[in-house]
Formats: C-alpha cells, sequence, structure tokens
C-alpha cells in the first residue's frame, strides 16, 4: 500500500448519551469542546493543530466546528468548518480532512457532533392563511422519489432482500451482548472523553434476550420488521480523530491508522440504507484489498434489516461487523455516528494491536454512503485518555 496517505494518530469520543436523558441540557460546543481539546493536548511535541472539521445536523445554526474550537482553547488562528451531510457527517468530515491532508503538511481534527438533546425547534414561517407549523425534517431528495422516512425505507430494503424479523433481531441482540460485554471489561475506556462527570455509554442493555426482543411491535408500520430494539437510538455525542499527512507521520515514531481510500458514493433515493453498498465497493477497490482481507469491519447499525441486506450485498459474514457491538446498542448520535466507527477501529487496530485492515461504512439520507479502508501501523502504545504524551 502507499505510503503517501495520510495518518490518524489519535481518535476520541465522548460517551453516548440517549437523548433527553445523560446529555439533555448540554449543547454541541460542550460535546465537542472537551474532545478536541484532549486530541490536541495528547499531540507529539512540536505539533500544533492547523484546522478542524466536523459534521454536524440541523444543530444551533453557525460554525459549531468554530465555537468548539474556540472553546478547546485551539487558538482564534486555527480555522473551522462545519459541513453537513446527514448522518453520514462524521465520516464526511474525515474526508474532508483527508483531501486537506494530501495536499499540504499540518494536523486536522475532524469528526462530527450532534446534540439532538438541545437542537432548536424549527417552525416553516406562517401566512396569514396558515399559521407555522413545525419543520421536522429536511427532504432528502425532490419528487419525483417518494423520501421516505429512513424507517419506512429500512423496512422496504429488509422485505425485497429477504431480511426476516428473525435475523434482524438475532443481529440486533447479538449487538447488545457484544456491547454490555465490551462495557463491562472496560473496553471502551481508551477512546472515551468523561463529558459531565459520565465515562461510559449509556444504552446498552444487559436484560435483552431473544424472547424480549421478539416482543416488541413494529416500529413503522403493521407488516414492517424494523422494531425500537432492533434499530437504532437517537443519541447525543461526539468523536473526532486527528490526521496528518504522511511526511509528519513518518517522523513521529508511534502508531496510527493509515487512510487509504474514502469515497462517497450515491444509490437509489428511495432506497436509502444501501448507500453505504457502492462506497464501500468502491473504497475497496482504490484501496486493492477485498473483504476477506479485512481483520476489523465497523458499519453504522442504524436498522438491523438494512445493515444485513448491505452485509450481504458486500459478501459480508455478519458475525464480522462491530465486533465490540454498534448503534443498535450504543446508540447513534446522527453527525457523529461516521467519526465514532473511525474511532472504533483505531482502538481495534492500533490500540489493541488487532489486525492490520479495517472498514468503515454508513449509510446516508437520500440514498448517500460514505466508507472508509484503513490500514494499521504498528508502534508503539499510546497514552490512556487521560495522559499526555
Amino acid at each position: 500500500m502507499s505510503d503517501d496517505q495520510p495518518v490518524i494518530i489519535d481518535a476520541l469520543r465522548t460517551p453516548i448519551g440517549t437523548t433527553g436523558q445523560m446529555f439533555s441540557h448540554l449543547t454541541t460546543t460542550d460535546l465537542a469542546a472537551p474532545v478536541l481539546k484532549r486530541l490536541a493536548e495528547r499531540l507529539p511535541q512540536g505539533l500544533g493543530t492547523d484546522a478542524v472539521i466536523l459534521g454536524n445536523i440541523r444543530g444551533p445554526g453557525g460554525n459549531p466546528a468554530r465555537l468548539a474550537g474556540l472553546a478547546a482553547g485551539l487558538g482564534v488562528e486555527v480555522p473551522a468548518l462545519t459541513l453537513d451531510d446527514e448522518c453520514g457527517s462524521g465520516l464526511a468530515a474525515v474526508e474532508q480532512a483527508w483531501y486537506r491532508c494530501l495536499s499540504r503538511p499540518g494536523t486536522v481534527l475532524a469528526g462530527g457532533v450532534q446534540a439532538a438533546s438541545t437542537q432548536p425547534v424549527t417552525l416553516w414561517p406562517g401566512t396569514d392563511d396558515h399559521p407555522a407549523r413545525r419543520y421536522d425534517r429536511a427532504p432528502f431528495a425532490p419528487a419525483p422519489w417518494a423520501d421516505p422516512e429512513m424507517g419506512p425505507a429500512a423496512d422496504r430494503v429488509a422485505a425485497e432482500r429477504g431480511i426476516d424479523r428473525r435475523r434482524q433481531d438475532d443481529y440486533a441482540l447479538r449487538s447488545h451482548l457484544r456491547a454490555v460485554a465490551t462495557r463491562e471489561a472496560g473496553g471502551f475506556a481508551s477512546e472515551i472523553v468523561a463529558i459531565d462527570g459520565h465515562a461510559e455509554d449509556q444504552r446498552p442493555r444487559p436484560g435483552f434476550t431473544a424472547r424480549r426482543l421478539a416482543r416488541f411491535r413494529p416500529a413503522f408500520g403493521p407488516d414492517g420488521t424494523a422494531t425500537a430494539a432492533n434499530s437504532c437510538g437517537i443519541s447525543d455525542g461526539a468523536a473526532a480523530v486527528a490526521m496528518v499527512d504522511s511526511r509528519t507521520f513518518s517522523g513521529l515514531g508511534r502508531p496510527g491508522l493509515r487512510v487509504l481510500s474514502v469515497v462517497s458514493a450515491g444509490c437509489d433515493p428511495d432506497r436509502p440504507g444501501l448507500g453505504m453498498v457502492p462506497a464501500a465497493q468502491a473504497a475497496l477497490a482504490e484501496s486493492g484489498l477485498n473483504v476477506d482481507q479485512l481483520d476489523a469491519i465497523e458499519f453504522n447499525e442504524a436498522f438491523a434489516g438494512q445493515l444485513l441486506a448491505c452485509a450481504d450485498a458486500l459478501g459480508v459474514r455478519e458475525e464480522q461487523i462491530c465486533p465490540d457491538g454498534g448503534a443498535i446498542a450504543l446508540g447513534h448520535p446522527w453527525a457523529a455516528s461516521g467519526a465514532i466507527l473511525v474511532v472504533r477501529l483505531f482502538t481495534r487496530l492500533v490500540r489493541r494491536q488487532g489486525g492490520r485492515y479495517g472498514l468503515a461504512g454508513i449509510s446516508i439520507g437520500g440514498g448517500l454512503g460514505c466508507a472508509a479502508v484503513v490500514e494499521a501501523c504498528h508502534g508503539p502504545v499510546l497514552p490512556n485518555v487521560g495522559s499526555r504524551q
């Protein structure tokens, strides 16, 4: 593989909290700034932050990345950019950092943040004939596409691809059991920055059984197979990585995660759950790898049915996905989720030295997807979250 690709040298996240609960009073700045601050503190001697890129969906407006960067004490001279690529925003931010590091030397902090609990209520303006009405979500696609909500779209994809309820529940149960086991073993601790006194993910449920999952009713229609238990929960959280250009990395003498390829791609907007398929196929092709060579796979578990359809299309065994549990168990803080996938790969491949190659993928509203292929570059073990190198 090419040694010219940018390298992630650190990756951290907040705990993930269920919306309206653990982080109910916190803003995007409250969640993102501590992560950026800790990453900046842990940079090797002589490195500074040259830019911040964060994803955020329908948050407070303005430029949340700039607010978080300033609150983190990065310096007024550090530029910041906020982008919105729906729930792929965090991985799209990593993609933009990758392009920047390919074109110039420096260090970029990139990721995503979602504070759904404190997201402002938005209204369409009223007229003399019609009162103001709440703006629930932006359209994902214009006519003539049906522009379905993600839940019904996931049901449709599952039905078309023959993913039955039992298989979805079995996958969801595995996600919960894996996440609970990892949390209890302290397996997430090295990647988490404590926020407001919270240092563990809130959502994973130790009491789930196959029988309990089977009791949940379809969430999006009587004939559907997606339920509240085999789908992700809306959540609050932030995640970010520190990425450097290849020449800078070559002089650091530390481990990292080389980003071999990052690709955004599109598919049928009425089947948005399949967006990660063309993105992953293109990212693998660009990296020269195939799924059999992967040691770690992190896909965003929005809905079990949709995810399993993607796995089948990519030829990935479902047991390979999210070995420590995924969004069904941990939660889905929209704009942060893509970056959380990369943090998870960093922990497995770099911190634990658990293999060489990894793949992250996320499907996005509007028929989009984003995927990244990474390679571990082993070296000295990184310090704990609370340490400064």
